[in-house]
């Protein structure tokens, strides 16, 4: 099968470039590897006509949906949208023939068609993806139900689809982020924990203000949210349910502190730092039995825990060598070795779900970076900077990071941003005002 104008400019769009490699799954000729290595990147246009309302009761949903699907591809940076100004041609009918001359003669190498239809409170979303350039259609047509209220969530997974056939990976519209929201003057900061969708819509608030919390982290499954609270008066590690925002506290020994907990990948274990007696180490804990295990012993501070993706390695931050970098050790605990090695500070180290690249910060003279490495602290690069910028988290897909950014300097509201792990396509998220910690979800079931 000859592979596509369409397919072949995508493959290459879809990579990190600026010297780094990258595998898409499968190309439709076969296995395909491109290496870019020219930092120019040309978005890839398509057009995205409003989908087609099969009855009266969709007509309210037809051209949002199509909204969404443009807003998710072109903000990903790898899309870019032809106006509806532009077309030459209409789809009429989900299944009539697309004109596609009239599609080419615009410069769309990408087509999305869509129709939707309401039955009571249940919402039928289908689409369909075209290469203009080769006449024929990418892969199936594809359904997707839900109830009215979730269709958002309905064109988050049509972009998802649309994402994936064409760049050979999985995407990462249709997930969640939990967050800190904030509130108040900087000197009486409240905040609360908070849940979204990716790009800012559907908020639900999980914590009242009552209590300062940090750092949530999602369970795998995206059920569970682990996060640090000062409700006792010192930090502790609870566990919240999502869905009956039920709580309760892990492991609350007197005299302790616990903060900074992340889930192991299949979700039965937290690692965690924990201080007591003036000394700061990393513990795992079974959720099941409560048994804890401690996994470093050194007189230096370790914290920021993050299990790689097959759960068998652990990065973290420590200052045992006299300033605060990165290391590695064993799921279970023992030596750990550095991958840290230029100047300044690294902290909040994150595994990337494709397990080939550690997300960080680094201070380094007076200004704060979100950068990447090789999980052997090879290739290094810093993706961002500025006055304070913290706390990254990993698109389900690997692809992007969010992160933590002081807006106007010491004195401005974090918001919350996102930059592509080439260093392209920086831009802040949309929030209900100013925002913090967030935390990706893995892609919803």
């Amino acid at each position: 099968m000859i592979r596509s104008k369409l397919l072949t400019t995508l493959m290459a769009l879809a990579l990190t470039g600026a010297g780094w490699a990258a595998t898409p799954a499968q190309a439709q000729s076969g296995p395909l590897r491109i290496e870019i290595t020219d930092g120019v990147i040309e978005p890839l246009p398509y057009a995205v006509p409003d989908f087609i309302a099969e009855n009266g009761a969709a007509n309210q949903y037809a051209a949002n949906l199509a909204r969404v699907v443009a807003s998710d591809l072109s903000g990903s940076g790898l899309f870019r949208e032809i106006p509806k100004n532009a077309y030459i041609s209409n789809i009429t009918s989900f299944d009539s023939t697309v004109q596609y001359a009239d599609w080419k003669a615009i410069n769309a190498e990408a087509l999305i068609t869509g129709a939707v239809r309401v039955e009571g409170n249940r919402l039928i979303v289908k689409f369909r993806l075209f290469d203009v350039f080769s006449g024929a259609p990418l892969g199936e047509g594809l359904q997707f139900a839900g109830t009215t209220d979730s269709w958002r969530r309905m064109a988050h997974k049509v972009a998802d689809a649309a994402y994936a056939r064409i760049t050979g990976e999985s995407g990462y519209f249709d997930s969640r982020v939990v967050y800190v929201a904030e509130s108040g003057p900087k000197d009486k900061r409240l905040k609360r924990l908070a849940i979204m969708d990716y790009d800012g819509a559907n908020v639900q608030y999980l914590t009242d203000a009552s209590a300062l919390v940090l750092a949530p982290r999602f369970s795998p499954t995206g059920d569970r949210v682990l996060y640090t609270s000062y409700e006792t008066g010192f930090p502790r590690v609870y566990l919240l349910d999502v869905a009956t925002v039920g709580r309760r506290i892990l492991g609350d020994q007197a005299g302790t502190m616990s903060f900074a907990p992340r889930f192991s990948p299949d979700g039965n274990t937290v690692v965690y730092s924990l201080s007591s007696g003036g000394n700061t180490d990393i513990y795992s804990m079974s959720l099941a039995t409560g048994q804890q295990r401690r996994l470093t012993s050194a007189p230096s501070i370790e914290t920021a825990p993050s299990f790689s993706p097959d759960g068998r390695q652990i990065v973290f931050e420590s200052d045992r060598s006299g300033t605060q970098q990165l290391y590695i050790m064993s799921a279970s605990g023992g030596e750990a070795r550095r991958i840290s090695g230029g100047a300044g500070r690294y902290g909040t180290p994150v595994w990337s779900p494709r397990g080939d690249l550690i997300a960080f910060t680094k201070q380094n003279k007076g200004r704060f970076h979100i950068g990447v490495m090789r999980t052997n602290g090879s290739e290094e690069r810093l993706l961002t900077s500025s006055f304070l910028d913290e706390g990254p988290t990993w698109s389900p897909n690997g692809r992007v990071i969010m992160f933590t950014r002081a807006t106007s300097g010491a004195s401005g509201a974090p918001a919350l941003f996102s930059v592509d792990i080439s260093g392209r396509n920086l831009k802040q998220v949309q929030t209900q005002g100013a925002a913090s910690d967030p935390a990706w979800s893995p892609l919803l079931k």
